[in-house]
Parts: C-alpha cells; structure tokens; sequence
C-alpha cells in the first residue's frame, strides 16, 4: 500500500510520512499528491494571520475545540520559525496544543518557514491538500506572524482571520498595506486590555476607505481566547463566510485563483531545478569575478548565461 493509499485509509502515520516527503521535496511525494488530488475540495481551509504575540496560538487551539464539539474533524497546520541548530519548526505551537494531540479527530503539523517569506512553509499547499484527502472538515493554517509579507495565506485559505491586539503602540500600523484587504474577519484578541475599543475604530475606519460597498462586510469581534471568549462567535462567523462563498459563487473565482497560483509555483520551481542543471558554473564563476571588478555588470551577465541556457534547451541538451 502506497502513501496516498493509507491517507485514504485513515492512517495517520501515512500522512505523517508524506508531508515530511513534501517537506523533503521527494519526487515521489509530488506522485502521491497526484493520486489524492481527485478528492480534495472538501475541507474548509481557514487561515488565521497577524503579529506575534497576538494569541493565534491560542485562538487556533479555541477554534479547534469548538469546531470538535460540533463533530467536525480539525487539522491544524502551525507555521513556525525555522529552528536555526537543526533546520526544523520550534514547534511552540504543538506544545500549546497538546491536550488536542490526544483527540483522534484531530490532526496537527507544526512546519517551519525554512527562510521562506510570506509567513507560510513552502510545503503548506501539500499538506492542506494531505490533510483534505484525509478526510479533514476543516483545516486551520496558522501562520509565522511576521506582519505585512503574512499575504501569502489567502492563496491557501477560503476564509481569513486577521488577529489583532490592543496596546501595540499605533495599533493599525501591523496591519496596513497589504495585510487590510485580505482579512474577511477581523478579530481584536485580548480585548480584557485596555484600548480595545479604539483598536476596533481604527480598523473599522480603515475598512471604510474602501471606495466600493463589499458584498461581504468584515466583522470586527473581540475575543479573550485564553477564557474562550468570543470564540463561538467567531467560530459561527467563519462558517457563515464560508456559506456566503458558496452562494455567492465566490468559491469558484478563489479556487481558480489558487490552482492559478500554484501552477505557477511549481513551473517556477521545476524551472529553478532545470536552471541548476543547465547553467554553465564555471562562467558563472568567471562572470562573478568580473562583476566584483567592475568589468561586467550583473544585468549583462544575466542575459548573456540565459542564452546560453536557451541555447542547450533548443539543442536538447
């Protein structure tokens, strides 16, 4: 039995092992992401996004347990920093998750970044898809929590949770260009502090600069997540946007968005292996050289190897 063969089986272990192969980037793992495409679809992705300190943990950890009360099986994926001694995730995260780790409906990976921006590991695509097949209802992706290049979640998540807190100085500057127009809630954490209120404002306001009236309007909530606080009632907001998407046929233009931009991604990727392999290191060498001497700028350079490497493609070498 293959690995794609034992995810649908249930077999956690199997899925396990094939998300460390992705991680890996084994080829073979690419094949048994082809295998389990077909049944992929089902499982309502949700990412939540937002600055250090401001509880996503937690707020994941809540989430999971209420969406378990209602019988839906929960994968979880945390994003951690690359651990800079052994190249792993600083699994942070699963440590504060570790009474769910006990729940056979309940899945969780923690992924490190491995120096890659926008606040997601590369291999998270494979995983969610891992974790859909698998039979996940939903699935939570839990980003690093760098700020503004945390954009990168919408390519993956069907709903995303932007997670804020008071007391952070100029509370709205976390979340400014780049990070304001992919939230579909807004959710205002630790809001026992003082400055909630104002937090809350100051989002709304920045919402109300958009020139064109939404069909979906972001809620603004305020949870304690560490009492559980709010936490049905962002739970009950997730779900309805995900109803609103599928009514709405939003969920066609998202889906097609996503195959869009993962396509690309691996082109990219498979082009990157295929350039190592065709480019002629020695000139490379030389041409370092040469730039580090004035002799020969990086722009030149660059064009003069592609058409060497456009040469040995066209000659099939």
């Amino acid at each position: 039995m293959d690995l794609a063969e034992r995810v649908l089986a249930g077999d956690k272990r199997g899925v396990a092992r094939l998300i460390s192969l992705i991680e890996a980037e084994d080829e073979d793992a690419f094949v048994q992401l082809g295998k389990l495409h077909s049944r992929t679809g089902k499982a309502h992705i949700i990412g939540v996004t937002g600055p250090p300190g401001s509880g996503k943990s937690t707020i994941v950890d809540r989430m999971a347990k209420a969406f378990r009360q209602m019988d839906k099986k929960v994968g979880i994926i945390a994003v951690d920093p690359t651990s800079p001694f052994t190249g792993g995730a600083i699994l942070g995260d699963r440590i504060r998750m570790l009474d769910l780790t006990l729940d056979e409906g309940v899945f969780i990976r923690s992924m490190g970044t491995r120096g890659h921006l926008g606040g997601l590991s590369r291999a998270a695509s494979g995983a969610v898809k891992v974790l859909d097949a698998f039979g996940m209802d939903i699935i939570l992706i839990e980003t690093v929590g760098a700020g503004q290049s945390e954009v990168e979640i919408v390519s993956h998540a069907h709903t995303t949770i932007i997670v804020e807190m008071p007391g952070l100085g100029d509370e709205i500057q976390t979340i400014k260009a780049g990070i304001m127009e992919i939230g579909d809630i807004f959710v205002i954490n630790k809001a026992d502090r003082q400055g909630a209120d104002k937090t809350a404002m100051e989002i709304q306001a920045m919402l109300g600069l958009n020139p064109e009236k939404p069909e979906w309007e972001p809620p603004i909530l305020q949870t304690i997540a560490r009492t559980n606080k709010g936490i049905d009632a962002l739970v009950e907001k997730a779900m309805e946007h995900y109803d609103y998407l599928k009514k709405s046929g939003n969920f066609e233009n998202i889906l097609e968005q996503g195959i869009r931009e993962e396509l690309e991604v691996l082109i990219k990727n498979q082009l990157g292996r295929l350039m190592g392999q065709v480019v002629d290191r020695e000139r490379q060498d030389e041409f370092i050289n040469k730039i580090m001497e004035k002799e020969l700028d990086p722009y030149t350079a660059a064009n003069i190897l592609m058409e060497n490497v456009k040469g040995k493609l066209c000659d099939g070498d």
